[in-house]
């Protein structure tokens, strides 16, 4: 590929997508899901749920376009919807947002992110503080900006930083520190004291906290705790979430983030920009979904949970050491038993499908080049599909033994 200059390059960099040649290469998702396709093989790679959500509101999003709901929407989001994630937020957590000045609705938690990110760095020196392994927008987010990503690691099988590092990652330099709490790829979610620690982080060194909680109600053992529910954390931090795995619509792509007015303005004025608006129809859907009781956001959880146990208890029978999640989709396991020498994870999930009939993704797809080789073994599974499926990928594992 001739040479074309543009920021296209360092965000492909950041994201490690960047071939021998300078050329583009597809995502470890693109090339899995085309191996799962060409082989027959099970795909526990992508998180993406294959059962539909409530027929609450997918007959709401149906009547919506029906209903002429088919234009643009107020820049800020369809006031239904920024009255719902207002009412969520004080049900759920107990958090009083503004519907008209703290709320925006975006084009998925992504755009969320890169509009935030966009927004709030300025100059190569700012930094971002991130934990590794990461979901891999933040890395490609983070170079299309400029800004620098610092990474605190994330260490097999719980999955929770040191403190010692994490202060010694936030300095004077960070601009925002990005909180995937429950957290993707790990599954982890983390403890009240790394919380607590990131707030008063926040706090001496001048940075803003932005929290990704998409999984915020797929967790298993306790209630979700956002961060900006802490004493002090609200007035310097930016929550995003988004429908599309509460209920299963990862296809609508409709998201938001909330905080205080000012940081929501700048947010706005980058994200006008980019989407403008989106999905008319399905924001007012949405609403609807943020509505239902509280038996369907805890039925939610207690079944994928009951999903995760039976992945793991395949996962482990197949003689793959495990990390049990506390939240999200996915199932961390250490592929190191199945290895040959020199083997590395990703080349093991290269030759899974034909050896298993199944897909995983190596974690290394979500780490930074110079820290690759601390991951080398594990191997992400994504346990939200229907139950005879992940049993069928569990028989298939077992060939592995």
């Amino acid at each position: 590929m001739r040479e074309i200059p543009g920021a296209w390059r360092r965000t492909a960099a950041g994201a490690g997508l960047l071939g021998p040649a300078g050329e583009p290469a597809p995502t470890i998702f693109a090339e899995m899901t085309a191996l799962a396709t060409r082989t027959g093989a099970i795909n526990l790679g992508q998180g993406f749920p294959d059962e539909d959500g409530p027929d609450e509101v997918r007959d709401a999003a149906i009547a919506a376009i029906r209903g002429g709901a088919n234009q643009y929407a107020p820049g800020r989001g369809v006031p239904v919807l920024l009255q719902a994630i207002a009412a969520h937020q004080e049900r759920f957590y107990g958090l009083e947002l503004d519907p008209d000045r703290d709320i925006l609705v975006t084009a998925g938690a992504t755009e969320a992110l890169a509009a935030t990110i966009l927004a709030l760095t300025a100059s190569p020196d700012d930094e971002i503080v991130v934990f590794e392994p990461f979901y891999d927008a933040y890395a490609a987010l983070a170079a299309l900006s400029g800004a620098r990503l610092r990474t605190v690691p994330l260490r097999f099988p719980d999955f929770q930083p040191d403190l010692d590092e994490l202060a010694r990652a936030v300095t004077d330099q960070t601009r925002l520190i990005l909180v995937n709490d429950p957290h993707n790829p790990t599954g982890a979610v983390f403890t009240a004291e790394v919380r607590a620690e990131i707030v008063r982080l926040a706090e001496r060194h001048g940075a803003i906290i932005v929290t990704d909680e998409v999984y915020e109600h797929l967790v298993f053992d306790a209630p979700h705790v956002p961060i900006s529910t802490l004493p002090g954390a609200a007035a310097r931090t930016l929550t995003i979430s988004s429908a599309g795995k509460t209920f299963s619509t990862t296809g609508w792509k409709i998201g938001w983030v909330s905080g205080p007015a000012a940081l929501v303005d700048a947010v706005l004025a980058v994200k006008q920009f980019l989407t403008y608006v989106n999905g008319t129809p399905f924001q007012s859907a949405v609403a609807v979904g943020l509505a239902l009781p509280d038996a369907f956001f805890a039925g939610i959880a207690d079944t994928l949970a009951a999903k995760r146990d039976l992945l793991g208890e395949g996962l482990r029978a197949a003689g793959f050491s495990v990390s049990t999640p506390a939240g999200s989709y996915f199932t961390i396991t250490d592929a190191g038993p199945f290895l040959a020498a020199g083997q590395d994870a990703a080349e093991f999930c290269r030759v899974l499908p034909e050896r298993a009939g199944v897909v995983g993704i190596p974690v290394t797809a979500f780490a930074s080049p110079e820290h690759r080789s601390e991951y080398a073994g594990l191997v992400r599974f994504a346990a939200c599909k229907r139950v005879d499926v992940i049993a069928e990928a569990s028989a298939r594992l077992r060939g592995l033994a």
